[in-house]
């Protein structure tokens, strides 16, 4: 089944331990577009400007992507430039936001577009993003979120109306705290999912860079490793990368139950990974089905133990005891 993703799409320049970059291709919908392609069909909704490129156009659509919703507004393509740390690929330094014509994005969805059963609002402005599910013609099989400190903290009554609205809301470790803390104050990762979700989504994923996940759906709770790399070369992307794969094996499989929510966060951790061994989707836009096949073997591999059986016990020494 088809997927919609409504977000940005605009060229990064990025500076990182392992090299930099110049107006490469970037915005989440742009990432979250050629991850999810290799699982659903994904039409995506954004704005580009004048001097946005045939030959990143040309990208999104040899991965299928339908751009039909890439609307071309005059003036230029939103422009993002940051500094990552050198010891700590979680460290970022923001250099220059250039909104452009993306400061003025008013999505419409074409009729195809609003019968579709998944739906990913990336990150965008809450009031944008509310305004695209309104225009859905009815509410789709699945609808999850993204969101950042900066509306947690200049939009919060349309952002909890939003919360209030998907069924996965995808956050970071940071912006959960600050979430929830706007309503009850400071609290640990597992009592601020808890109180999301007590607001309206199932599941809610905490995305933890490179320490992996936390995923919180109903009562359970599902926790993955980050795969193991010798060398990150750009973290810009893996998030909404990892929500393309999510997203992306939910639509495919049409299995939304709890295994198969599990599944999908493991298949979102592999294609976050590949999305930071380059910049860009240089590496992510270069996947062969075996490729991801066998790093989600991988996955299985490194968590992979026995568990104890019905019969057994952990070894216990004679005369131990708490004091």
């Amino acid at each position: 089944m088809a997927i919609l993703v409504v977000g940005s799409v605009g060229y990064d320049t990025v500076e990182t331990a392992a090299g930099s970059r110049k107006d490469a291709l970037g915005g989440s919908a742009t990432f979250f577009s050629v991850s999810g392609s290799y699982f659903a069909p994904v039409g995506m909704v954004a704005v580009v400007g004048e001097d946005f490129t045939t030959e990143s156009v040309d990208l999104l659509k040899a991965h299928e992507v339908d751009v039909s919703g890439l609307q071309r507004a005059p003036g230029k393509t939103f422009r993002w430039s940051g500094v990552y740390g050198r010891d700590d690929v979680n460290s970022r330094e923001t250099l220059d936001t250039q909104l452009n014509v993306f400061a003025d994005f008013d999505p419409r969805l074409s009729p195809d577009h609003r019968s579709l059963p998944y739906l990913f609002l990336a990150n965008i402005d809450p009031e944008l993003q509310l305004n695209v599910l309104g225009q859905m013609e009815e509410r789709p099989k699945l609808v999850a979120a993204d969101t950042m400190n900066f509306w947690i903290d200049g939009k919060m009554e349309a952002l909890n109306e939003v919360v209030r609205s998907v069924d996965v809301l995808f956050v970071d470790e940071n912006e959960i705290r600050q979430l929830a803390a706007a309503h009850v104050g400071a609290v640990n990762v597992v009592r601020a999912a808890r109180f999301i979700q007590n607001m309206g989504p199932e599941t809610v994923i905490v995305k933890r860079g490179d320490h992996g996940l936390i995923q919180f759906m109903g009562d359970s709770i599902f926790a993955a490793p980050a795969y193991p790399l010798d060398t990150v070369v750009d973290p810009t992307g893996a998030g909404d990368s990892f929500a393309g794969g999510f997203v992306g094996y939910l639509a495919a499989t049409g299995d939304l139950g709890p295994e198969a929510f599990r599944r999908a966060a493991v298949v979102g951790s592999v294609m976050g990974s590949f999305a930071v061994e380059s910049f860009s989707v240089e590496r992510l836009g270069a996947l062969k089905q075996t490729d991801i096949a066998a790093r989600f073997r991988d996955f299985g591999n490194i968590s992979q133990f026995a568990p104890l059986q019905s019969n057994e016990t952990l070894p216990w020494r004679d005369g131990a005891a708490a004091l």
